[in-house]
């Protein structure tokens, strides 16, 4: 275990995030008449998504949130998918939807996306989520890397100053992670797995952010001494001898960043259960917006 590091619990944050968010959901529906609403679009049988989708639902519902799950078949065309997105757009009981990704191959996974109202876009993937995020301008964040957000300013409060580097520059988090951090008044490096002396550049950074996708890549020799590790990878290894299957790691090593850093996420229990948590939150921030309400307190 880490000499000195702290563990920074996202399991234990996430929970406290989704009771605040079910303390909320009361005060909405007295206003309202009507509880928020999630809608989640699965299209086909992959297993790991419909586990998601699983999860998402009982989350909502155990907020006092109404959950609309909506399936289509593996085969599903292009125009039955983009139908049924905006059947949703129109539904005034659905604050947000959740588009679950992967789509099956024959899909356009961006035109499909680009159907959903950018104000009920609890996901924060449409080009006009990502163009708000952009700008500055009040809209949908990405719920991974808004919880990676939380979980820092939890930690250290106000980031400006900062150093923070993001390894990873996927649509889902590390471009929004940057603007997040950039809105957070940090100086943000954003680098990938081409970048040309990482480990000089992480080595600098009083943040990182790891999501990279490659397991253990960002070593502990990288990582500056009293730096806070925020790692998103979650990545499966060959099984051992004797192991039915093999040990989930992230994209740092964790063992060796531990003994350097101030703080760390831990995979799993790190960034992991705050995708979930933010879902939650950014419905009811949607229900609000949507119902001309005010943003509730303290999200």
């Amino acid at each position: 275990m880490a000499a000195g590091a702290h563990i920074i619990d996202g399991k234990a944050f996430a929970a406290g995030l989704r009771a605040r968010v079910a303390d909320a959901v009361p005060a909405f529906e007295a206003a309202t008449g009507r509880v928020p609403g999630l809608a989640v679009v699965l299209v086909g049988d992959d297993p790991a998504s419909a586990v998601y989708v699983g999860s998402k639902g009982k989350a909502t519902i155990a907020a006092g949130m109404a959950s609309f799950e909506h399936r289509l078949p593996a085969d599903a065309v292009q125009a039955e998918v983009e139908a049924l997105l905006a059947r949703l757009n129109a539904d005034d009981r659905v604050d947000g939807i959740l588009l679950q990704l992967p789509l099956p191959a024959h899909l356009d996974e961006q035109a499909a996306v680009a159907t959903i109202d950018p104000d009920k876009d609890v996901d924060g993937l449409t080009p006009v989520s990502a163009g708000r995020l952009a700008l500055g301008i009040a809209g949908m964040v990405p719920c991974t890397p808004l919880g990676c957000l939380m979980l820092l300013q939890d930690r250290l409060g106000d980031l400006s100053g900062k150093d923070a580097i993001v390894v990873g520059r996927s649509i889902l988090v590390g471009k929004p992670m940057a603007q997040l951090l950039l809105g957070a008044h940090c100086t943000v490096t954003m680098a990938h797995s081409r970048t040309k002396d990482l480990a000089g550049l992480v080595r600098r950074a009083d943040i990182v952010v790891a999501a990279v996708g490659r397991a253990e890549m960002v070593r502990g020799d990288w990582i500056k001494p009293g730096a806070i590790v925020i790692d998103v990878g979650i990545n499966r290894l060959a099984p051992a001898a004797g192991e039915a299957k093999g040990r989930l790691v992230g994209d740092v090593a964790f063992a060796e960043a531990a003994t350097v850093a101030e703080a760390i996420t831990p995979v799993p229990g790190g960034v992991g259960p705050m995708t979930i948590a933010c879902l939650l939150r950014n419905t009811l921030v949607a229900a609000c917006r949507r119902a001309g309400l005010a943003d509730p307190e303290g999200f």
